[in-house]
């Protein structure tokens, strides 16, 4: 089968490996249909490798090079033995963390904090940038037919945005700010507003990102470089400044930005993740009373119930989809458009059956 497997910096290579079987008796061989390029891929491309595993990783035993793609739909080819909750010709959505089921956070339902962590499309043998996928049970969860293809790919990404803004929560009537108007910024967004915040309002300083945020139509969206833009936002809250923050640009003007306009004793959620350390103010953040809350991954249980948000088109994830494109332009139109600081596209997704015979 054909797939595309990280090597090492700025080196990915589509290339034809062997197709993967299934060898437990709990596993599930899918058919990959749709699968997202993650900002986790952009930073292992330009600067990795970070998490992809050099030596042996002590879950899986995977080392470089490395399927990429974690953020899939697929269809189920065929089951081992003991699996019982999926059957051949489902559609699924991807949960890619694997985990221990061992440690003490997998025993108190906090698996996605599991101290030998491992992900499908990062650390593990197969990954969704390719035509088959092998995973655990655990990890598939069945799409009702009026949830599509497109979407099911975009559930991974979603449940991140998700337990962003449940890391701190909010209440109908709240206005929430997300700086970053990138795929998870998006996102978040869309669920705050799923979730029933008065008003979500966007900070992106990128023209490009900004004008994909608008098309979203999910509330304003402010440039916070401009000198303007903390009085807009206080004509957004009458002056007492956001309820809460998802920052979701993982960047030190995005901070700055976050505690700069929340209000006094509201809240922070750090969705986005910094490659090095940042600035705080930690004075503001204590004179201020506000919370600042980290945020890692997903629940991992969570699937079917953002999948229901999505059935109900409450959660409208497929408008953070900007592009589809096929597997062998996985580099050219995937990864080297999305690192190009200019930043003209959301959400790639990449079939790997796209212009195949």
């Amino acid at each position: 089968m054909r797939a595309a497997r990280f090597h090492g910096k700025s080196d990915i290579r589509v290339e034809d490996v062997e197709t993967p079987k299934i060898k437990e008796r709990d596993e599930v061989l899918v058919e990959v249909l749709w699968c997202g390029i993650c900002g986790t891929d952009l930073h292992e491309y330009m600067v990795g490798p970070i998490v992809t595993p050099v030596d042996p990783h002590p879950l899986t035993g995977a080392t470089l090079p490395q399927t990429l793609g974690h953020e899939f739909s697929a269809r189920v080819v065929e089951v081992g033995p003991d699996v019982e909750d999926v059957s051949v010709g489902d559609r699924v959505a991807i949960m890619p963390a694997i985990v221990c089921g061992r440690c003490r956070f997998c025993r108190e339902g906090l698996g996605h904090l599991c101290v030998r962590f491992a992900c499908t499309g990062l650390s593990a043998e197969t990954g969704g940038l390719a035509q088959y996928a092998v995973l655990k049970e655990y990890q598939v969860a069945v799409l009702p037919d009026s949830v599509s293809d497109v979407e099911g790919a975009v559930v991974e990404p979603a449940s991140v945005a998700a337990y962003g803004i449940d890391r701190v929560g909010i209440h109908g009537g709240d206005v929430v700010l997300v700086t970053g108007a990138g795929p998870i910024g998006v996102l978040s967004a869309l669920y705050a507003d799923a979730l029933g915040a008065t008003t979500v309002v966007i900070a992106e300083p990128n023209p490009n990102r900004a004008a994909l945020a608008r098309a979203v139509d999910v509330g304003p969206v402010l440039d916070p470089t401009d000198a303007g833009f903390a009085d807009a936002l206080a004509d957004l809250t009458q002056g007492r400044g956001a309820d809460v923050v998802a920052e979701c640009s993982g960047s030190t003007p995005g901070l700055t930005t976050a505690m700069d306009s929340v209000r006094t004793r509201g809240k922070i959620v750090q969705t986005g993740l910094h490659t090095k350390p940042a600035t705080l103010d930690a004075m503001r953040l204590s004179e201020r009373d506000i919370s600042y809350v980290g945020s890692w991954c997903y629940l991992i249980t969570d699937w079917p119930r953002i999948i229901r948000m999505i059935a109900s088109g409450k959660y409208p994830v497929a408008k953070a989809v900007t592009t589809q494109i096929g597997l062998e332009d996985v580099v050219t139109k995937g990864f080297d458009v999305l690192v190009n600081p200019t930043g003209d596209q959301l959400k790639v997704l990449v079939s790997p059956t796209a212009g195949r015979a």
